[in-house]
């Protein structure tokens, strides 16, 4: 292989295609702050450094699309409307994105989808530069950025196997959740600062720029084809099918999948932030209790991951993940029972840590369980599972809050998901005994 593209010629690689193990030195403040090994592998760390700046850009045009669906309508269904355009090519695109991943040079896919989304987001700007004030445009080019974002996100997940070694999997989910965690609170303030300065238009400009810069990344990252012959094949809806035959026949990938869904289902009350900001924390200020809400979270899972350290070289996966579900729930619990603005904010903050937790040992468990040629297929539905979950959190606690109260659906949804772990630890022993 040729070196100079691979980026990996200080990488000492086992016969697999995959790094060998580096002993962690770590002393004092450095065992408990965030895992860096990683980082020590060049296409890694190239690949990391890229999701930095798209991890920012991303929510730009996260943000830009509904504030311009929003001015164009003035209604607010519209933007919902918008969001369920993208879900079906998420959902459809990431299964099989993940059979194409598996059949296909990996760098290659990463190559194709990342300049597919760079010059949406040139559309986008070329739109908005031109104010041609289409909702129609809009949607149809959102749902085309989600389908390019199916497709290349089991490919850049699964190619994390290939890049390091088994025993480094939770260092590294936990480097790219924490900077994925850092742009969905860095990237909403920015818009909110840059909108009124530059405009929208610019900010789908500023995405493609980003976006470019990832396309370089991958440029230079090594050639990733399936490591057997058998594995290039084509990549129809038979290989997806496949793809939940082999989750049916490997309990422990069965049991992470189940494990988010119960977190994320009955313990994700993003739906009702809007109606306790209105209710329970008003005199706090509104504005200030719905920022703070929607923020918590994703700020506690940049605090978890920036102390990774202390957790990521555990090597009882399942164990993990069990306990992390566990205090998730608890502390949804926690902030369903808290009057007081501060106190609700610190336990959706500990939701946060628990769920970055989670997210890394359900990451390696999916990377390590999973064969090198499924691995790919596991992605696209563990991308399926991260998004339509919340999605039918909203609906489920949207419709309970009408019914009990916005407080008493947040603490029966924080009961039910540690009723429902206990269960899950208890009736199957594959999850919690799972270690690599």
């Amino acid at each position: 292989m040729d070196t100079s593209k691979s980026g990996t010629d200080s990488d000492p690689t086992a016969d697999n295609g995959t790094p060998e193990p580096v002993r962690a030195n770590g002393r004092g403040w450095r065992r408990w702050a965030m895992d860096t090994r990683p980082l020590r592998r060049p296409a890694f760390r190239r690949l990391w450094s890229s999701t930095i700046v798209t991890a920012v850009g991303s929510q730009l045009t996260a943000v830009a699309v509904p504030k311009q669906i929003y001015d164009i309508t003035g209604s607010s269904a519209w933007v919902g409307y918008a969001s369920l355009a993208g879900l079906l090519p998420l959902v459809l695109f990431a299964l099989w994105g993940g059979a194409i991943a598996d059949s296909m040079d990996r760098r290659k896919l990463l190559l194709i989808t990342n300049t597919g989304m760079a010059v949406t987001s040139v559309l986008f700007w070329i739109q908005a530069a031109t104010g041609l004030g289409s909702v129609l445009v809009l949607m149809v080019l959102l749902a085309l950025q989600q389908a390019f974002f199916g497709l290349n996100s089991p490919a850049r997940q699964a190619s994390i196997a290939r890049l390091v070694p088994k025993d480094e999997l939770p260092a590294a989910n936990a480097l790219g959740s924490t900077v994925m965690q850092t742009g969905l609170v860095a990237g909403p303030l920015l818009a909110g600062a840059l909108i009124p300065v530059i405009g929208l238009a610019e900010l789908y400009l500023i995405d493609a720029v980003a976006l470019c810069v990832t396309v370089w990344a991958v440029v230079r990252l090594p050639a990733l084809p399936p490591l057997t012959a058998a594995a290039s094949r084509r990549a129809g809806w038979r290989e997806v099918a496949a793809g939940f035959r082999y989750i049916s026949l490997h309990k422990v990938l069965l049991l992470s999948f189940l494990a988010d869904i119960i977190a994320m289902v009955f313990g994700m009350p993003r739906a009702l932030f809007p109606q306790l900001a209105a209710q329970t924390y008003a005199p706090y200020g509104e504005g200030l209790a719905l920022g703070l809400l929607f923020a918590a979270i994703p700020i506690g899972a940049v605090l978890g991951g920036l102390a990774s350290g202390t957790f990521s070289r555990m090597r009882r996966h399942g164990l993990m993940v069990i306990v992390a579900v566990a205090a998730w729930g608890a502390a949804i619990t926690g902030f369903g029972l808290s009057s007081s603005l501060w106190v609700a904010v610190a336990f959706l903050a500990a939701a946060g840590v628990a769920d970055m937790v989670s997210m890394v040992f359900r990451g390696a468990i999916l990377l390590s369980a999973a064969t090198d040629d499924m691995r790919g297929r596991m992605q696209g539905v563990f991308t399926v599972v991260v998004a339509g979950g919340p999605r039918l959190a909203d609906v489920l606690h949207g419709t309970a809050g009408s019914a009990f109260g916005a407080r008493t659906a947040v603490v029966g949804g924080g009961l039910l998901v540690m009723a429902a772990t206990l269960v899950l630890a208890t009736a199957t022993p594959a999850l919690r005994r799972y270690t690599i």
